[in-house]
């Protein structure tokens, strides 16, 4: 079976400093696979050990993507090969999932393409679906387990208030949950490994933008309020409750 696992390259939150203006600086901020997509990558690599196939890393980057360190920690999760699209790692949702599927179309056959639940910077949540509508192949989000069952996955997906399973024939796209599976950690072997993966750069159509950024602002820091509510239950609930409807 051959797998692509989409990922992203995106700011680590720790190095992110927010300026006086509230607004986002992010000249100082490391760069890492998101969290959500190492999800995705878990779960291709399993298939693949399972059934046997290939994995195949796509990503629209950027300059954070260029450097040896990011695109070696990736490989080592289970990657068997790492293709980057040049295009604005800012882009939007269509944008990105346009170039995504641009490039698929320059990989041949593939058999499933897995996404994280949302990228670990925007989580839009919306990549995989356009993705799926794009390529014209059977799509679903929300992921909570999968398993090959011939020429088809039998995928389980967790709702408010049922368990739903269906059956997807493939080829298809899958948007898969932080519950579905624990990332590997890379071991020594496995790092050392990466550094002899095959990494490809290629260029794919990435169409105009089809949403406009307005402002990307820190929340507004303001002092706590110290109001500390005591009595009994009841009066604390009545109290708590006041206080809420003030707000």
């Amino acid at each position: 079976m051959r797998i692509v696992a989409c990922i992203k390259a995106v700011p680590q939150e720790q190095d992110i400093a927010v300026a006086p203006d509230r607004s986002l600086d992010l000249s100082r901020a490391g760069w890492k696979v998101g969290a959500y997509d190492l999800n995705a990558v878990e779960a291709g690599r399993r298939i693949v050990e399972k059934v046997g196939g290939e994995l195949i890393g796509l990503s629209v980057g950027g300059d954070a993507l260029s450097g040896t360190k990011l695109r070696k920690d990736v490989l080592s999760r289970g990657l068997d090969s790492l293709v980057v699209v040049a295009g604005d790692p800012s882009a939007d949702s269509f944008q990105t999932a346009s170039a995504l599927a641009a490039a698929l179309d320059g990989l041949g056959e593939v058999d499933l393409v897995l996404l994280g639940a949302g990228s670990a910077d925007r989580y839009s949540q919306q990549v995989g679906n356009q993705l799926g509508a794009l390529l014209g192949r059977p799509t679903l989000n929300q992921v909570d387990d999968l398993a090959v069952e011939g020429d088809h996955l039998r995928v389980r997906r967790l709702l408010e208030d049922a368990v739903q399973v269906i059956d997807v024939p493939l080829p298809a796209v899958l948007s898969v949950t932080s519950g579905l599976n624990s990332p590997r950690i890379a071991g020594m072997k496995d790092i050392l490994a990466a550094g002899k993966k095959p990494v490809c750069e290629v260029a794919a159509a990435m169409p105009g933008g089809s949403t406009r950024l307005v402002s990307l602002l820190a929340p507004e820091q303001v002092d706590r309020g110290h109001v500390v509510v005591e009595g009994a239950p009841a009066e604390v609930a009545q109290q708590l409750a006041q206080f809420l409807k003030s707000l």
